[in-house]
Order: C-alpha cells, then structure tokens, then sequence
C-alpha cells in the first residue's frame, strides 16, 4: 500500500475544508468551537482511498487564518502534495501568499489548485480568477499545477479533482522507511479502555506493535501498546503515513504537540542549530541577533538568530547563519525549518539545517564547512561530521540519528570513505584520516619532547600519552600501533629511531654497577647503598638500573635489591641441580644453597616465584621450569 500525505493551504474561509468533507465524507473539522464558529481553529485529518491503485492518500487540511500559521506550520511538515485553495469569488488573498511562500521553503515539490466555490461566479470571472493565479503561482512549484473550479455544493468536478489527486499522488516518489523512525507528534489525547494516543505524519523508518519508542526532548521511554492508520488497526507503521500510536504508561499531560516519538537512542535534543536561510522577496530586514519564531516538525520556539559573515540579510537574499534556541527541538542535517518575525507575526523566510550539533565558530573559522554541508555529496558531509569529532572518533550510529538518509546508504557512504582511505574503522566507532595524521604528529612530538628530557627512559607511558591527548582509551589503543614511526612496547612508547645513549660518565657507572653487583654476588649491595657509594642523583640512577634491566646486564629482584645476570644464572643452575635429587625446597635449603643469608634468600625465592619458575606450597618451594633459563 502506498501512503501519500496531501496538505490543504489557502485563506481562511475559502472552503478548504468543506472541500475535504465533499472529497472524502469525512469532516476534519472536530472541535465543537470549530463546527460553532465555522472556521478551521486547529489542523484536521481525512483519506481518500484509492483500492485499485493500492493508494490511500492522508490529507492534512490546516487553518487559513493569518493568527493561526504556527497551528497550519504543525500539519505542514511531512506533506508530499499541496491542495492549494482559493475562492473563486474573493481571488488571491493574504494567507494564500503566506501558505504558498511556506510550502515552497519547505521544498513541496507538487500540488494542484481547486478554484473553489465556483458556483458563485460567472465562466468570465473565472477565467479572470484562473489567469490572476496563474500570475501568482509563476516561478513556484505551483507553475504548471492544474487549476479546477470545484464546487463542494454541487459537487462540480470533485470527480475530476480526485483523479488528478490520484493521479499526482502516483508520481511522487514514496518516504523511505529505511531511515530511523521519527514521528513529529501533532495531537495527544486520552481513549478511554486505550490510555494515551499520539499522533502524526512518519517522516522515516518505521515502528511495530511492542517496539520500544523515546519521546523527545523529554526523554520519555515508552512502548507501542496498538498502531492505527486511517481508522484501521495495523501491526507496523512505516514512513508517509498518519499514524496514531497508543503508548504504554505514559500519561497524556506528559506529553505535546512539538514532541517527538523516535527509535530509542539514535537522535539527541538541540538549542543550537547551522542552517542555510533564504529570506522572502517581501520580506522586511533582517538583522544579526534578532529574536524569531522558529518552526521545525510540529514544534515551535523563540530563537536568536546569527547570520554569519554578514549583519543583515534583505529580501530575497540567503545565507548561513545559526539559531539558539531557547526550547529543544528534534533536528538533523537536511530537515526544512520556517522562521516567522517576532512581532509582528510575519513569515521571514527559512531553508535547510546543516548541522543539529555544531561546534563553537570563531569568526576566522570561516564558513566551507557549512558549504560542504549545504552543497555536498553525503560522503562529504559524512566526512566533515567524522573530522569535526576529534580525537573521541563519532559512532556510526550517531551519524544515522545526525542526517536525513536511509541508514544502509549511509552504511554505504561510510564503507566508501573506509575503502579510499579517508577515515578509519574501530568497531563502532568512526576516525577520520586527518585526524589520525594529527594525532600521529601530536604523539611524536609529546615522545620528541619526553626523550630530550629524560634520554635515559625506554619509553614515555602509554597511558599518560592518552591522557594528555584526551583521546578515547578503546580508540587510542586500537589506533597507537598504527603509527609506523613509533613503537609500543608493552606500557611504554617510544620513538622508533629513538636509541638510549649514555654518556662517559654514565657509561663509567654502568660498569661500577655491573662490577658492584657481580663482586655481592649472592649478598649484593642494595640500591641506596650503591647510589651513597658512586655519590650519583637518584632520578639518573634509577634510569641506569632501567636501562641495565632492560639490556639483561642485571636483575631486578625488588625496588632495592638487583642480581648481576651471572649471579642469577648462577642461582638458577644451582637449583636445578638440586632439584635433580629433590622434589622440594625449603628457605633454609635454598640460603645454604646460595650460602647466603635469609635476608636475601627469601626475596630471591619470591622472584623465582613471581617468574613461574618456583611453586610455592606451604613452606616448601616445587620446581616448576625444569631448564636454567
């Protein structure tokens, strides 16, 4: 079944929906003020079905009155066709331009005119009505529209009207439901043996009977009790069609039109949005830092808008700009927004969000990011967005919930970027190249600096690396290797031309140690012992024994004690001889062994221990590597 939104615009009193009711039967007038003043207060809702076609075409039909355009602006969103109504006995009137300018910024592609009340008027005068809309349609999407002198009295060519809707409605091209699941929510009510209802247009994706659904930007979690669509009970909901959606536990005061129901986890709140503005030709000026109405979905807030690299925009201009929003909304790149003047109440203009999510700017920023995002591929965006992450790298989910497309096509987007090399993959997580680069020279230069400072350490940290970098753990260590000019060993990195160079004297007191060390043999001097003897700074020493531990010149027993290598050789030997008649060795045996004393026995043993080359049971040692190694 295919599902097409089609949305009524025209001046109040025009006969929008009287028109409706004729075409469909169903009177989208349902508040008793409404059925008692005769006027179209808030936005109502019918369906003509076309059962031979597998088309079922939902109509938006909204308010004309110039005081009630944020209530038509909340049934605007997601409509694929305009009915544009005009009264063939009043013509062309104010909120007939107001509606036409707003649908064409909301980039609606298609529509049709019904010249309605026809029956009023004379051939003659409609035919001068015809020509004056054909003036005023020019260069809008309207320009080719049919245009049908309807009469909802007499039902003059409603037949005609419903076959150029069908006809229309076959052409556009369906919403896809590969994207997330959002549903701008226009209504909230209460049904009595149900709980609460929302409802609206899906706009993407789609969503089943048990689903989990996130209310934005309240944060509300929730699950689909029953799905309705044109007054049928359904399993699954999918993007182009009204939907009313029963929610479990969730009170109706909880919730208003403005909110959205989205697929849980993928979108995120925004006060801060990057757009592309066009102004109106008839629009009055606007300046930098002016306090508007803003308008995206169903929802509606107070924003300041900042135009960027200029400080007012006159009619019929466009720009980039930001708006800092003084409620939240739901947003991603590619979404149609409309701004209204403070005060009076006046439609300024709108155009497209760029980035839901944008960085602090600088004025030397310049602005080709956001030309990238107005203008470029969806590779490039994705690109962009990826750079603009940093360090922390960006999930590929965050993408699916940053931009308006299928989530497979951006899936393909992202294996290309992979593919040529432009960003890097890490799980979920997304790197670009660019970054990789900087954060390679970043490392390089911490290690250059690290290695001038302290020549005599293998290696600066891994962790303290990270840490100043303020890079993602998972990320950083997956990344670190990758750089062929450094080498992780272990816990320490270090440059890969690096080399650790002693100088005289230093080398003087490698060999003093060494010497110290194999005349102690198995009582060695401890480490202060022999720092008081060679009168050497205890950083400088601590870095020679490093450097010596790491040669295999000595063994490190403890933070005090070392062995010459011949000594601990020696000890190893000695021990497998022993073990070559015995089956076990006590602390006692083991210092008559080394005809040592307790005090070096017993940390020599818990070395060979910790080294897996004793067993320790008791208070008795078993041998556990049979070789002197």
């Amino acid at each position: 079944m295919r599902h097409i939104i089609l949305g009524t615009a025209g001046h109040i009193d025009h006969g929008k929906s009287a028109l409706v009711k004729a075409l469909t039967g169903i009177d989208p007038d349902r508040l008793k003020e409404e059925k008692e003043r005769g006027i179209t207060i808030d936005i109502g809702f019918a369906d003509i079905r076309f059962p031979e076609e597998d088309l079922t075409v939902g109509i938006v039909d909204v308010p004309g009155h110039e005081k009630l355009v944020s209530n038509m602006l909340a049934g605007a969103g997601g409509i694929d066709i305009v009915l544009m109504v005009i009264a063939a006995d009043e013509g062309i009137m104010p909120q007939s331009r107001e509606h036409l300018a707003i649908c064409n910024l909301l980039k609606i592609k298609s529509g049709l005119i019904a010249l309605t009340k026809a029956d009023l008027v004379e051939g003659e005068w409609l035919e001068l009505v015809s020509d004056e809309i054909k003036g005023f349609v020019e260069g809008t999407f309207l320009e080719h529209a049919p245009i049908i002198p309807v009469s909802s009295k007499t039902g003059q060519n409603l037949d005609l009207l419903k076959k150029e809707i069908k006809d229309l409605a076959l052409k556009v091209m369906p919403k896809t439901s590969g994207g997330l699941f959002r549903l701008p929510i226009d209504r909230v009510f209460t049904l009595k043996g149900f709980g609460t209802v929302i409802t609206g247009t899906a706009i993407s994706g789609s969503i089943s009977v048990d689903d989990m659904v996130q209310i934005l930007p309240k944060d509300i979690s929730t699950k689909v009790r029953g799905l309705h669509s044109h007054g049928k009970t359904i399993t699954t909901a999918f993007a182009g069609q009204r939907v009313a959606v029963n929610l479990q536990s969730v009170e109706k005061e909880d919730l208003s039109r403005g909110d959205v129901a989205v697929a849980p986890s993928s979108f995120s709140a925004t006060k801060t949005i990057d757009a592309h503005l066009d102004l109106l030709r008839d629009a009055p000026l606007l300046k930098s830092k002016s306090l508007v109405h803003f308008y995206i979905g169903t929802a509606e807030t107070i924003a300041r808008v900042i135009l960027y690299e200029k400080e007012e925009l006159k009619a019929g201009e466009s720009c980039y700009c930001q708006f800092r929003l003084q409620g939240p909304v739901i947003a991603v790149s590619g979404d149609r927004y409309i701004i209204r003047r403070f005060s009076p109440l006046e439609t300024l203009g709108g155009g497209e969000i760029l980035n839901p999510s944008p960085q602090r700017r600088r004025k030397r920023d310049g602005i080709q990011d956001l030309e990238v995002l107005h203008r470029g591929t969806l590779e490039e965006k994705i690109s962009l967005k990826i750079e603009k992450a940093g360090t922390s790298g960006i999930p590929v989910d965050a993408i699916n919930g940053w931009i308006n497309a299928e989530i497979q096509t951006i899936s393909d987007a992202v294996a290309r970027l992979i593919k040529a090399g432009e960003i890097v993959r890490h799980e979920d997580v997304l790197l670009h190249r660019k970054t990789f680069d900087l954060l390679g020279e970043k490392i390089k230069g911490l290690l250059s600096a690290f290695h001038k400072k302290n020549p005599l350490k293998p290696g600066m940290p891994k962790e303290e690396i990270r840490t100043l970098l303020k890079a993602d753990q998972k990320l950083f260590n997956f990344l670190l290797p990758g750089f062929k000019s450094i080498i992780v060993d272990k816990d320490l990195v270090r440059l890969k031309d690096f080399r650790i160079a002693l100088s005289g004297s230093e080398e003087t007191y490698r060999t003093k140690i060494i010497d110290m060390l194999e005349k102690g043999g198995f009582q060695p001097p401890a480490k202060g012992e022999m720092a008081e003897m060679l009168k050497i700074d205890q950083k400088q020493f601590s870095d020679i024994l490093n450097i010596l531990t790491k040669e295999k010149a000595i063994v490190r027993i403890n933070e005090s004690l070392y062995l010459s290598a011949a000594a601990y050789e020696s000890m190893l030997s000695l021990l497998k001889n022993f073990f070559s008649g015995k089956t076990e060795i006590t602390v006692a045996d083991f210092r008559d062994l080394l005809k040592t004393s307790r005090k070096y026995a017993l940390p020599f043993l818990e070395y060979l221990d910790a080294s897996r080359v004793t067993l320790r049971t008791g208070d008795v040692r078993k041998l556990i590597r049979k070789n002197n190694g």
